[in-house]
């Protein structure tokens, strides 16, 4: 239960950060709120639950073989719920700055890569920083894992919207900062994403198995 509840707050305060920097209009610095905040969360909670906040991380780390599959399916479970919480404190927050409907991806395409590399990059680094055992005791996964959506964000946010999570992407459906139309976009993108990372890690690091 105690792993559940971590899981549940750090997606959470990840969702809500999101939510609320880019509803306060905080424009290119929204993706450092939302970086530090996850930076954070991990380092508070990695102890505990290995600080995925992301159902796409936790494929990844269930395909990398770090967790089984009846502890990865309540995690995504949680991470879900977690973000929709998240999304209807936003809404409560932040109501007149709500838009009263999402705009689409324009290109399809192009949103689909965008979430597909961003999250590769993020299971890549999550997968070796944090679950590698060349890189056990590390004291810099937080910062690393929190940098790379910092930069993922600047890179694609324009494109897709910067989810990389397929939680954080239904929170920012529920708050209409994405579309329920583009749902599959984050769901394929991520899911792909992250599957492709736990296949590299696993061809780069033989010594792990």
């Amino acid at each position: 239960m105690r792993k559940l509840i971590t899981e549940f707050i750090g997606t959470f305060f990840l969702v809500l950060t999101v939510g609320m920097a880019v509803t306060s209009g905080k424009g290119d610095f929204a993706p450092v709120a939302i970086g530090a905040v996850l930076m954070c969360m991990i380092f508070a909670g990695a102890h505990i639950s290995g600080a995925h906040y992301n159902p796409a991380v936790t494929l990844a780390v269930f395909l990398r073989g770090k967790i089984s599959l009846s502890e990865a399916v309540p995690y995504a479970i949680v991470q879900i719920i977690a973000a929709i919480a998240a999304s209807y404190i936003v809404i409560f927050l932040q109501g007149d700055k709500i838009p009263a409907s999402a705009t689409s991806i324009t290109n399809t395409t192009n949103g689909l890569l965008a979430e597909f590399l961003g999250t590769f990059a993020l299971a890549y680094v999550v997968l070796n920083t944090a679950t590698a055992k060349g890189t056990t005791g590390n004291m810099f996964y937080g910062l690393a894992i929190g940098f790379t959506v910092l930069a993922m964000a600047h890179a694609f946010g324009s494109i897709s919207g910067g989810a990389f999570n397929p939680a954080v992407a239904v929170g920012m459906s529920v708050m209409h900062l994405a579309s329920w139309n583009d749902i599959w976009i984050y769901l394929f993108g991520c899911f792909g994403g992250a599957a492709l990372a736990a296949i590299v890690f696993r061809l780069n690091n033989p010594e792990d198995y």
